[in-house]
């Protein structure tokens, strides 16, 4: 029986590189898998037929062999099967679908499972606003988990608590075969690790892990804001069949402040002034995080004025420089007056335009000629 193409079978062209090679592989062995098409002659046939063209195509001096002199130039060469060594990444391939490892038992000794990375952990740290502009360092108390120091996270009482598993045998895994598939599994019982656990450990009551409250010394820079995060390396929780322990991010929260608020790296205040300065102008004291500092209300001032400090605010957290100080001024209209001020008030009024008298001339005119 005349061969297929192997491009043909994988539906690429011959300049098709190795990720493209692999993803056509992919689509077709779980198309025809034996495991979606119980009792399917063709499909089993399907499946064979593609794993044969990936396994020569994926082999880049099987491949040149083959561009140059078609199925010929591989005769008598060993046809790849499944337990050879080119097909040893089919578990990366296909294991993540069909929910198992060295699916092809391409052999390399026993398979246990795999590490996992431990979780990260979130802590919530609330810093006040002088905290956030000056930096600062805090010591933090962060519950998590920890190795059993009796049993070294195996759960066992240490010495005598071991055994090894019957089902595997100490293996960690079991083989099924399936068709002409030999499949690989982790052990149900043991969970891969080839013991289970025969006398659990007094001190963990063979949960291999305890509660624990660790003390870490953080150091907070300066111009940090509500949600910024720290990064604290390897100070999770651990993991899993020796994986790497997870990070810790602590998580800042800004308190309100009474005087300032917060825009981005700028701070914002309002100063209180009276009718007088703000018509004659004059000088206020402003409270700063680096002292008071003197600020100029320019002769006319309206109420809702703004004037900005330059560098009175936030340190940039990931720059040089600061924000600046905006200060809002509110001029006060005083809500009583004494005999001596309304006084005052009336002579100013008598001297100062009325300034709303022109405007309300000018709308009765309007509506005049619009009526008329």
């Amino acid at each position: 029986m005349t061969k297929r193409d192997y491009y043909e079978i994988l539906g690429v062209d011959r300049q098709a590189d190795e990720q493209a090679l692999k993803s056509a592989y992919r689509k077709l062995a779980l198309k025809f898998h034996p495991d979606r098409n119980p009792g399917n002659k063709e499909a089993e046939e399907n499946f064979k037929e593609a794993a044969e063209a990936y396994g020569i195509l994926s082999d880049a001096q099987k491949r040149a062999v083959y561009d140059q002199y078609g199925h010929e130039g591989l005769r008598g060469a060993p046809v790849p099967d499944f337990n050879s060594a080119v097909f040893a990444d089919f578990s990366d391939i296909l294991g993540d679908f069909f929910g198992f490892g060295d699916l092809f038992g391409s052999g390399g000794g026993r398979r246990r499972n795999r590490s996992q990375r431990g979780d990260d952990v979130r802590y919530d740290l609330e810093v006040t606003l002088e905290q956030a502009v000056r930096g600062m360092s805090a010591e933090i108390k962060v519950p998590r988990v920890e190795a059993c120091p009796r049993c070294n996270a195996t759960g066992a009482e240490p010495g005598k608590g071991m055994a090894t598993c019957p089902t595997c045998r100490g293996r960690g895994e079991v083989v099924y075969q399936q068709s002409f598939l030999q499949i690989r599994r982790p052990c149900g019982q043991c969970g891969g690790r080839g013991q289970i656990v025969r006398q659990p450990c007094s001190h963990c009551h063979g949960e291999g892990y305890v509660q624990a409250e660790r003390k870490l010394k953080i150091n907070v820079p300066a111009g940090v804001d509500t949600g910024t995060r720290l990064r604290l390396t390897g100070e999770g929780q651990p993991g899993a069949n020796g994986g790497p322990t997870g990070d810790l991010y602590v998580v800042l929260r800004l308190k309100e402040h009474p005087v300032f608020d917060r825009h981005e790296d700028d701070l914002h205040c309002t100063v209180p002034v009276n009718v007088a300065q703000a018509a004659l102008g004059t000088e206020v004291q402003v409270l700063t995080f680096d002292g008071l500092q003197t600020v100029r209300i320019t002769e006319g001032t309206q109420s809702g004025t703004e004037i900005r400090v330059r560098g009175q605010g936030v340190p940039h957290l990931s720059a040089s420089g600061r924000g600046d100080l905006v200060v809002h001024v509110d001029v006060k209209i005083p809500p009583k007056l004494t005999r001596e001020q309304r006084k005052l008030f009336e002579e100013l009024r008598e001297l100062l335009p009325e300034e709303n008298e022109p405007q309300e001339k000018g709308l009765f005119e309007k509506v005049k000629d619009y009526f008329m």
